[in-house]
């Protein structure tokens, strides 16, 4: 993940993200999370569902009885849909948010 977001030539910006993690029981609520901050320095909305945008089986035959996560990937696709329109219309009638020109990375060279 750090080589395909810190070596992307493209500009991410309002381009929707959405983290979606499964695993046999524990681990998914620290990698959703860790998914997500790609997104956010990349300047990405992230879209959300009715829970973490995650699914619990050792197999797929175990995820398919994992009633739980599939209305979560459910409710994620409806709201990743209706984002994307909405943004869309956005930019069709207002374009994107104006950028900064410059960029500004913090650091106290003199240590205070």
């Amino acid at each position: 993940m750090d080589r395909v977001f810190y070596s992307c030539s493209s500009d991410l910006t309002m381009k929707v993200g959405a983290s979606v993690v499964s695993c046999r029981r524990g681990g998914n609520s620290a990698t959703f999370d860790e998914l997500n901050k790609y997104f956010t320095i990349s300047g990405m909305p992230i879209v959300s569902s009715q829970y973490w945008n995650m699914v619990h089986g050792f197999t797929a035959s175990d995820v398919e009885k994992d009633q739980e996560g599939l209305q979560t990937m459910r409710v994620l696709g409806r709201n990743m849909a209706f984002l994307l329109r909405a943004i869309d219309a956005e930019k069709r009638a207002h374009g994107l948010p104006e950028a900064e020109k410059e960029s500004f990375a913090t650091s106290f060279p003199d240590g205070k």
